[in-house]
Order: structure tokens, then C-alpha cells, then sequence
């Protein structure tokens, strides 16, 4: 029995994470790869773990207790949790259990000191790397207090901070159990931290090593800062070194104690430079055995590196696999589409099925590789014309990638042009009747999906949806299509170009296209103040509504008085824009039309906020004052030299601009209302698939691919392991913030904005639409918790189309994500709202309820005192 409680280090490697935890593990793992070496120790096993916790039943009961705690009560797990490690600490280890453990130091030598360290099962996972969340203790000497201190590391499985971890990351206490790893303690010279991929910008080729000298301990508790090396193909391409005041050391008798370090020892460096590439070359066979990049923990004992811990590096984001060695270049489309979530399989697979360019998914994100577009001259200037346009962080990232020479090789001018920047839209009239007819052809195109998708299913679904997204994709590439957008973007930017250089006005374009025509999206956010209107005098229906928790609501309502005729204007608002919903871009997000709770909140906002007949008088408000701007514009143009001509120029762009710049929001509303009849068609599938046995629930095919889920139709046979595999991906990708630009080194390039005309603390962005406003910021992650009084601003991440119903009720408008162009941007200037998009980082910088600034014109927010 008692040789399952102790294993030899050399005897477990990184498939036995049950048995020795996460740590011991990985240095299992380590002590097996040739040239690495591991201080010798063992591992208490979880079995022993288990055998302690059986000894007191109570902690069953206390367990129980603590798994229905809410995560945010703090003082009732801190004495819950207190209670638990008193427990554990105070159960007598058995005789057998401290007989395999004194045997094993025997063998190691009994009064040498040693490390006793945690390792939880659930520990340095791919998806969660717990770092710092249980405990390791050092030096201890003597079998009474390594067994003591064994006692201390089962314990420390419930501390506060690590049973918070894992009620905030949905792990339940009763799965994770606790093994301990004893290992023979080391006296460095130096030690610290080595990353084998750059942990800040992601670039794997860069590897980061952290050290100080004596133990570890002082850089990880930052008691002191490191010296910095960063080493490049196999050399130091640049290093700071820091003056290291104190270190940690090891007593003879035991424990641990900080010393002052001689004052000419302070600045010298902990390392060589080939010491430090030497540990990068250890690093590099330890990152290829496990497979992915590593956050290694080393010691330097007399000139020899010794490894004492090594895990994944979770943070950094994934790199679209390729298959070649060449370098890459890869831009966000999420910044491009404002969905910068992740997204689950299915959905990634429809988007680049459906999608005018090939995409590379990472991360649960796509991206488009525009290494081609950016090394031949004449294609690069367009690109970085339009990104810039769209936003200029990206175009930013995309020129300092081009700025280090040898990245993007130059090619002749013989590729692929990039987008077109200009002359596309020439030949097109200035003709409302363009508009119409655009429309009436994407409504007659789904129409026709609508109706003949009704008989297909089986294997012959997923042929007719192939022939279906070569429709999809005619329609969006339509040339009247593409000039037509074309069109209302570039009068946009002849407008702002041309009247700042003649009358030395900021985005004048901004209120020349206020409440423009044909703009579905905008349209859409005043159609729910219409349906308040209906709702506002029927106090029981608006009483009712306060209270809706479940989607069938809509049944309910007719047994009120005045719930008829609510009713019949939401369903009204559904039929027409119940396809959209929050990320809508990726095909597995619930629909409005499925979950209509979602704009319950808004719409009682709308009741609250508003008078009858808002949007009739906004939509007016809106065009007389573009009306008013015009003719100012046209009167000052003509009060300057050669005014006749310039006002003249300038009545055929504002034109222009109001003829074309509403559709710009169709073609997305058109891909959205194909997305929602293909996913019906698909649910329908998977329901005859749970009705089969294949599936245990519908909602599994959104983690397959879309060839996946042919497969499984065809064969009515499942991967139950991969659909689990992509669900624990997906969870994992939520922590992950997504680059605008990314290159095939892994590296995450940001962008800035270079800009010094704005005051000192201002958070910077692009000016969308102009004005200033002051007022409460709300931070909105979710609209369906939206809450928002007349007055506020909203704070968020990004604005696909489904939030502008959000916008009539607000007074301004901070995204992290966005540029000139996007629907949010669009949609601010239609409604007169102040806007700043782009500001990196706004949701965490401004804080819920403070008073903020948003300079719409100028492209800045101030936080107010």
C-alpha cells in the first residue's frame, strides 16, 4: 500500500498530473530531458492527500459550505476557508504515510534541507496557471519538520486567495486534490526566471531572462528588481541591470532571511551574458519537449543551471499556423468587424466560408495575412491608406512592423493590389434610385434562400448552404454594391479633407451626414422609442416587463391590458431586426429573436427616458440641423476666392454623401439576416441529432467546424472528446486580448498614435464624431445590464449594430475598438453624439459612475475630478 503514497521524481513525467499535481508533474517531466538537470526529490502522492481528507468527515460538510459561497463574500470565505486549513493541519499523519515519506529522505539524506512545495492538480494547466496560489516552503530540515510542513502544503490548498481562484474560474474545490513535492534544496549564486517567448509583446523568438542573487524568493515576492536580459538568436540583444540591494538566503538551521548585498556587488550583473545564453539554450530543449513556450524557474549553483520548475506561459496569444517557415503578417478582422470576443468553431468557420478574403483563426479570433499587400510597393500604400482611415493603431503597427527592414521582404509590384483607395466609386451617379434598387436586390436574394433552404436537410443541407454562400458572397462583392459604399465613405473624407484646408473646420462631415437616409441601423434604434411608445401608457405591461426573466414572455403579455398591442409591436421590431444580437458576426450567438430578455432593459430605459414620438422628432432634430450646416458651409465657401466653384464642389459631395452613406450599413444588415436563416436550418439538423443520440444537446455542433458537422450528419458519429477539448479552448481564449497586428514570430504589435496635442492625463483615440460632452460614464460590458439615465456616456469595448439601440439614450460614446469607419462611428454621427473610439484599455481606465469629458472633435476623453 505505502509506495502509492511516495514516488521517486525520476519515476512520474507530465501525463501523471492526477497522481503528483501539476508541479511535481512537469519536474517529473524535466528530469527526463537529456541535459536538463532537477534537484533529486519525491513526490507525496494525491493518494496521500485523499488519505488525510478521509480522516476528518466534517470537512465533507464544510466543503459543501464553501461551494455555495458567492465568490465577491470575502469575510465568509476567509473564515471558512481558515477553518478548513486548521482542520487539515491538525489531522495526525498515519504510520505508514510518515514511514514512506521517512524512507524516501533516507535515501536523500535525512538532515539535508530540502524545498516541500505544492502541487494542486489543477495547476500550470494550458488554460490556467495558478500561479502563486498555494505554497512552498524552504529549507526545511529534519523528517519532523518536512512532515509538518507537508501537513502546511495539503492545507494550502484552501487558502482565501486559492479558493477564490477557483470559484471565479468555475473549478469545483472537491475536483482538485493536493499532492506535495520534497525536493533537495539548492544554494544558488544566482536564480530568477526565464521566459522562452517574450511574456509582454508575445514574440516567441525573444526569449526574456529575470535574474537577482541568492534565491528566488526576492524576485517573486518583488522585493527586489531584476536584472533584464532579452537574448535573440542566440545572443544578448539588450539588457538592464538593476541595483539589487537585497537577496534572500538560506539559514544552516533552517528557513529563510533577507541580507543586505555589498554595495559594489549591487550593480554588477547575476549573470554573464553566456551564462545568459547558455540558459536560454536549456530553455529552447525544455520549451520543444513540452511542446509550447515556458515559464522556467532556474538556479545557478557553481557555474551549473539547475531547473526547479517549468510551466506554460498563459497569457500569450496563439499564432495562425501556416505550414512554411516564411514570415506573415496578420491583421485583426474583430477590430475591423467590432467583435473582438472570441469566437466559438462554428462560427470562425461560417465567417471565413462567407468571408471576400481567406482568414487565419487563432485564438478563437481571425485574422487576414497582408504580408503580400505590404512587400510590393504599390499594393502597400493603399493598404496602409485604408487602415488608417479605419484606424490608425493599426496602420501604426502595420509601419513600425515595416520599419524593421528585414521582416517584410519587398516584392515587385506584380501582387495583388490591395483595396480599392479611390477612382472605384467614378462612374457611379449620384442617384438615390441606386439605393433602392441595392436593397431590393439583397431582399429579393434572401427571400429566395428563406424559401428554398425549407425542404433541405440531411447531407443535401449542407450541399445547398455551399451553394448558398456562393450567393452570399456574389451579392457582397456586387460592383453597384461596392461603389456605392464606396461613394459615401470617400465624399466622408473629401468633406472633412477639403473644408478643414478652406474653412479650417474639424469633421465638418460629422453634422452633414445626421439622420442621412436608408441607414438601417440607425433606423433601428429609433424603431424600439416607437415600440415605447406603445408600452409607455400600459402601467401593467411596463410593471410586467420590470420583472421578465424567461424568453417566453411575449405569450404572456396578451393576458395584460394593453399586452396585445405590445406585443405585436416587439414581434413587429423582431421580424425586422431579430437576426441581430452582440458579436453577431460569429453565427453561434443568440439572436434577439431567440433571446428577446435581451432588450427588455433597453427598452424600459426608452419608457423611462423619453416622450412620445421621440424618434420622429430626433430623426427631424437630426436633418434640419444638417440641413442648417449645409447651407452655412455653402454660404462661407462662397465668401471666398473662387467661392463659386468651391461651393459648388461641396453641394455635389454633401450630395454624395447623403445619397450613399446610410447604405453603407446594409450589406452587414443583409450577411446578419442570411447568418440567422442558415443557423435555423442548422439548429433544426442538430435537434434531429440529439433525437438520434449523437448529440447529448443542440448547442454542441457550435463547436464543431462547419465540415465537421457534414461529417457528423453523414455518419451520424461524434467526437465527444473534441467537442470537450474546443468548449475548454474556448473558455480558455476569453482571457486573451487579441492584437490589431500580429506576426508570425507571435509577436503582438499595439500601435500608438504619436500624438501631443492633448492635455497631460487624457486617455487618446480617434475623433469620430464631433462635439464635446460632459457627463457619467457607465461602463457597459453587456447591454443586457444596460441601465442608463439622459445625460450618460457610454463606456464599452467595442459597438457592433446591435448596441445602436443603446445609442438614443445616451449623450456620448468611449469604445476601446473602432475607427472612421465602423458602425459605431457611423451610427454616433447619424444620432449627433460626441465619440472617441480606439482608446485602448477605456473600460478598465474609467471606472463606472466617474464624470468624464469626451472631446469628439479633438479625439480625446478627459477623467474629471
Amino acid at each position: 500500500m505505502t509506495e502509492r503514497y511516495v514516488l521517486d521524481l525520476q519515476e512520474v513525467d507530465e501525463t501523471q498530473v492526477a497522481v503528483v499535481g501539476g508541479k511535481g508533474a512537469h519536474l517529473g517531466g524535466l528530469s527526463r530531458i537529456e541535459g536538463i538537470r532537477v534537484p533529486a526529490g519525491f513526490c507525496v502522492t494525491t493518494d496521500a492527500f485523499r488519505r488525510i481528507m478521509a480522516e476528518a468527515p466534517s470537512l465533507d460538510d464544510r466543503l459543501d459550505q464553501l461551494s455555495r459561497l458567492n465568490p465577491d463574500d470575502r469575510e465568509a470565505i476567509r473564515t471558512l476557508s481558515a477553518q478548513i486549513r486548521r482542520t487539515v493541519e491538525g489531522i495526525a499523519v498515519p504510520d505508514d504515510l510518515t514511514a514512506a515519506i521517512t524512507r524516501a529522505l533516507a535515501r536523500l539524506g535525512e538532515q539535508a534541507a530540502y524545498a516541500v512545495r505544492s502541487s494542486a492538480t489543477a495547476e500550470d494547466l494550458p488554460t490556467a496557471s495558478f500561479a502563486g496560489q498555494q505554497d512552498t516552503y524552504l529549507n526545511v530540515v529534519g523528517p519532523t519538520a518536512i512532515l509538518q510542513h507537508v501537513s502546511r502544503c495539503w492545507a494550502s490548498l484552501f487558502t482565501e486567495r486559492a479558493v477564490t481562484y477557483r470559484q471565479r474560474n468555475g473549478i469545483d474545490h472537491r475536483t482538485v486534490h493536493m499532492a506535495v513535492v520534497v525536493q533537495r534544496m539548492v544554494f544558488p549564486h544566482a536564480s530568477g526566471i526565464l521566459f522562452t517567448a517574450d511574456p509582454v509583446t508575445g514574440n516567441r523568438k525573444v526569449a526574456t531572462v529575470d535574474a537577482g542573487f541568492g534565491l528566488g524568493e526576492a524576485l517573486v515576492s518583488g522585493l527586489v528588481n531584476p536584472d533584464v536580459f532579452k537574448v535573440r538568436h542566440g545572443e544578448v540583444v539588450a539588457k538592464a541591470i538593476a541595483a539589487k540591494q537585497r537577496a534572500v538566503h538560506a539559514l544552516p538551521t533552517g528557513d529563510t532571511q533577507e541580507v543586505a548585498i555589498d554595495s559594489r556587488r549591487q550593480e554588477q550583473p547575476a549573470l554573464t551574458d553566456a551564462q545568459v545564453v547558455r540558459l536560454v539554450q536549456l530553455g529552447r530543449r525544455i520549451e520543444a519537449h513540452f511542446g509550447r513556450p515556458q515559464d522556467i524557474e532556474w538556479c545557478l549553483v557553481d557555474d551549473g543551471f539547475q531547473i526547479v520548475q517549468s510551466r506554460p506561459i498563459t497569457t500569450l496569444f496563439p499564432i495562425p499556423e501556416t505550414g512554411d517557415q516564411e514570415n506573415h503578417v496578420y491583421v485583426s478582422v474583430g477590430h475591423q468587424q467590432m467583435m473582438t470576443d472570441p469566437m466559438k468553431p462554428l462560427g470562425l468557420s461560417m465567417w471565413q466560408l462567407t468571408a471576400m478574403v481567406p482568414m487565419h483563426a487563432a485564438g478563437g479570433r481571425l485574422f487576414v495575412d497582408v504580408t503580400r499587400r505590404l512587400a510590393s510597393p504599390a499594393s502597400r500604400a493603399g493598404l496602409l491608406d485604408v487602415m488608417g482611415r479605419g484606424d490608425p493603431l493599426v496602420r501604426d503597427a502595420l509601419e513600425t512592423v515595416l520599419d524593421r527592414d528585414d521582416f517584410v521582404p519587398s516584392l515587385p509590384d506584380a501582387g495583388p493590389g490591395g483595396p480599392p483607395t479611390g477612382g472605384a466609386s467614378a462612374t457611379i451617379e449620384t442617384d438615390p434610385a441606386i439605393v433602392t434598387e441595392l436593397i431590393e436586390r439583397s431582399q429579393v436574394s434572401i427571400a429566395a434562400l428563406e424559401r428554398d433552404i425549407r425542404t433541405k436537410t440531411g447531407p443535401a443541407l449542407f450541399e445547398f448552404l455551399l451553394e448558398a454562400f456562393a450567393e452570399h458572397k456574389r451579392v457582397l462583392s456586387d460592383p453597384l454594391s461596392m461603389q456605392a459604399i464606396m461613394a459615401g465613405m470617400e465624399a466622408t473624407w473629401w468633406l472633412n479633407d477639403t473644408l478643414q484646408e478652406w474653412l479650417g473646420e474639424k469633421n465638418a462631415a460629422d453634422t452633414l451626414t445626421l439622420s442621412a437616409p436608408d441607414n438601417v441601423t440607425s433606423e433601428m434604434g429609433l424603431a424600439l422609442l416607437d415600440v415605447a411608445d406603445v408600452i409607455r401608457p400600459h402601467s401593467e405591461v411596463v410593471a410586467f416587463l420590470q420583472g421578465v426573466e424567461d424568453e417566453g414572455f411575449l405569450d404572456e403579455l396578451a393576458k395584460l391590458a394593453g399586452g396585445t398591442e405590445a406585443r405585436d409591436a416587439i414581434e413587429a421590431y423582431l421580424d425586422r431586426y431579430g437576426m441581430r444580437c452582440v458579436g453577431e458576426i460569429d453565427i453561434t450567438r443568440p439572436r434577439w429573436r431567440e433571446r428577446p430578455t435581451t432588450l427588455v432593459p433597453v427598452l424600459l430605459d426608452n419608457v423611462r427616458n423619453f416622450e412620445p414620438g421621440a424618434a420622429e422628432r430626433r430623426f427631424e432634430q437630426g436633418r434640419q440641423k444638417a440641413r442648417q450646416k449645409e447651407q452655412d458651409v455653402l454660404s462661407r465657401l462662397r465668401a471666398l476666392p473662387d467661392g463659386d466653384r468651391k461651393a459648388g464642389e461641396a453641394k455635389r459631395m454633401i450630395d454624395r454623401v447623403r445619397t450613399f452613406i446610410g447604405y453603407r450599413e446594409y450589406p452587414k444588415y443583409g450577411i446578419v439576416s442570411r447568418y440567422f436563416v442558415y443557423k435555423q436550418a442548422l439548429l433544426e439538423e442538430a435537434e434531429r441529432l440529439v433525437q438520434a443520440g449523437v448529440l447529448p444537446e443542440k448547442e454542441d455542433i457550435f463547436y464543431l467546424t462547419f465540415q465537421e458537422l457534414h461529417d457528423v450528419v453523414r455518419s451520424n458519429q461524434v467526437n465527444d472528446r473534441l467537442i470537450q477539448q474546443r468548449k475548454d479552448a474556448f473558455e480558455s481564449y476569453h482571457a486573451l486580448t487579441p492584437p490589431r497586428v500580429l506576426t508570425s514570430d507571435g509577436e503582438a504589435v499595439t500601435g500608438a498614435y504619436r500624438r501631443d496635442d492633448v492635455p497631460v492625463g487624457a486617455l487618446i483615440g480617434l475623433p469620430v464624431s464631433a462635439g464635446t460632452i460632459e457627463g457619467r460614464a457607465r461602463v457597459i460590458l453587456d447591454i443586457a445590464e444596460a441601465d442608463l439615465e439622459a445625460g450618460d456616456i457610454l463606456v464599452t469595448t467595442f459597438t457592433d449594430p446591435s448596441w445602436s439601440p443603446l445609442f438614443v439614450a445616451v449623450a456620448g460614446l468611449v469604445t476601446e475598438v473602432g475607427g472612421l469607419m465602423t458602425h459605431g462611428a457611423v451610427i454616433a454621427r447619424e444620432y449627433g453624439l460626441p465619440a472617441v473610439v480606439g482608446v485602448e484599455r477605456a473600460t478598465r481606465l474609467i471606472r463606472d459612475g466617474q464624470r468624464i469629458r469626451v472631446h469628439g472633435t479633438d479625439g480625446y476623453v478627459e477623467i474629471l475630478p
